[in-house]
């Protein structure tokens, strides 16, 4: 099953997440750094719902928001520096 992901954000910060009828099954968070740099927190995968790639998918939907508005990343969160580590993609968008 595909799960939507929405966004929302305000002038510091921001959130990349997965609804669910029972509330959220995981979520990216971010905060702005300047004018064009988001900086990746936070990602979590609410529990019985790991494994199942949701994180992942949060991942590239930041990366592909990044890249539509002219930002660099800078994955402080564990996971994201993991994922931009083992993607040649993504680190062309670190800060």
């Amino acid at each position: 099953m595909e799960q939507k992901i929405k966004h929302r954000e305000n002038e510091t910060n921001g959130v990349f997440y997965m609804p669910s009828d029972k509330g959220v099954l995981a979520e990216l968070s971010y905060f702005k750094k300047g004018q064009n740099i988001i900086v990746i927190d936070h990602t979590e995968t609410k529990k019985g719902h790991e494994g199942q790639g949701f994180a992942s998918k949060l991942l590239e939907k930041a990366v592909r928001f990044a890249q539509e508005n002219q930002l660099k990343i800078d994955p402080l969160c564990p996971f994201a520096e993991v994922k931009f580590e083992q993607n040649e993609e993504y680190q062309k968008l670190r800060a």
